[in-house]
């Protein structure tokens, strides 16, 4: 009895929200101290919910109307230079807008945190969700996630800031959730208190690498050939001292809120004995585990994959859970056109993190539900079948229209 009642004196509430919505009450309940918004769609929502936050006295923060996403993100990272913890965020052609201030944020190892609603790139025009915009920062030095439930959207918020302000790590940290889908749909959300919040995510505090007239430091110096390689491995360093700290940020999660979170960076359906497995990420993940169970029921030896952490990408993570695996469908919802083998972005990934493997599974690319088309059930049905056939081509788009 007494660990239910530690178990519900955590939480506060649980209410039905949106993905923008639940990230919106992560960076309350984070007490932020700046955040700077430019409107597009779909990522708004979330400062549209912090701006009535600000209005009803539940947040204390300054909120800057940017205009533009390259100062919007600008705002965000000197912000997080001399203090402050900060918010930002944005979507498709707006985050590309930012890429400048984005890639700088990396280089100089500066905490911020952004939400990527999801967006097709322009032209022609689309609101719907592409990957495309969030993959820009893969290889930049941007911590990179995905959610697939508004619920897991607020965990990560909260889990992304203890992450990348951790004194180990100190990069940026990007949450992404599909347009469209996540960002719009609701779903029940458990709110935590404040006080245990506050238990699991200590101050913002960059030390003594804090902007500041008392502190005398150098930033984004001209290095040229001199110390540019250097800083680049210092960078590379934190991006694999980021994975360990992302396991404890979880643990201490798990505990303090009684989440379920098995390993931070995949959740498996089935894989352990299955035969075919597919890996996607983001909102797809409601229709594969349907599918997955579906087939379960029709005795399928099949299982899904789902990717949450992609930076930094969990290489033996997903080497242990598809040791047994026989054939490897990748759903990329995202395109590299002229690429290796006309594959789409992800793919790649996956493919050379399998490559030395004793016992390496056949792999095959699926790209579909671009610019927002819905992957259907009888779609997944289809690329499970695809993926178990040995004459499927390596590369597949699915739901073309004829």
């Amino acid at each position: 009895m007494n660990e239910i009642q530690n178990v519900k004196s955590v939480f506060e509430s649980e209410e039905l929200m949106s993905g923008t919505e639940a990230v919106a009450h992560a960076v309350r309940l984070a007490d932020v101290d700046v955040f700077a918004a430019y409107p597009i769609r779909p990522y708004t929502s979330v400062m549209d919910k912090l701006s009535k936050f600000l209005a009803d006295g539940l947040l204390d923060a300054e909120y800057i109307v940017a205009d533009g996403e390259h100062s919007q993100f600008e705002i965000g990272k000197h912000a997080s230079s001399v203090g402050a913890r900060a918010f930002v965020g944005s979507s498709g052609v707006g985050w590309l807008y930012a890429m400048e201030a984005i890639v700088v944020t990396a280089t100089d190892r500066l905490p911020l945190v952004a939400l990527v609603g999801n967006r097709a790139l322009d032209d022609p025009g689309a609101f719907g969700v592409e990957q495309n915009d969030a993959l820009m920062v893969r290889d930049v030095g941007w911590l990179l996630a995905w959610a697939s439930t508004a619920q897991e959207a607020f965990d990560t918020t909260l889990i992304g800031y203890r992450v990348a302000e951790d004194p180990k790590v100190r990069m940026p940290f990007a949450i992404a959730m599909d347009g469209g889908y996540l960002t719009h749909s609701e779903h029940l959300v458990k709110l935590p208190t404040k006080e245990a919040v506050n238990k699991f995510l200590p101050p913002y505090s960059l030390g003594d690498r804090v902007l500041h007239p008392d502190n005398p430091i150098s930033v984004a110096p001209q290095a040229n050939e001199d110390w540019v390689m250097e800083l680049r491995k210092q960078n590379h360093e934190a991006g694999k001292r980021a994975r360990g700290i992302i396991y404890q940020a979880y643990k201490e999660y798990n505990e303090i809120f009684n989440a379920g979170y098995e390993n931070p960076f995949i959740e498996e359906l089935n894989v352990e004995d299955a035969d075919t497995v597919l890996i996607g990420m983001g909102s797809v993940a409601t229709v594969a585990r349907s599918v997955t169970r579906d087939l379960r029921g029709e005795g399928k030896k099949v299982g899904f994959l789902k990717m949450r952490w992609y930076r930094p990408f969990p290489t033996e993570e997903l080497k242990k859970a598809l040791r047994n695996v026989s054939n490897v469908g990748i759903i990329d919802r995202d395109f590299g056109i002229a690429g290796p083998n006309d594959a789409a972005i992800t793919f790649h990934d996956y493919r050379s993190a399998l490559y030395d493997m004793e016992n390496r599974p056949r792999m095959v690319d699926f790209i579909a539900g671009l610019g927002g088309r819905e992957i259907s059930k009888a779609e997944v049905r289809k690329m499970f079948e695809m993926t178990e056939k040995k004459d499927t081509p390596l590369v597949n788009w699915i739901g073309l229209r004829e």
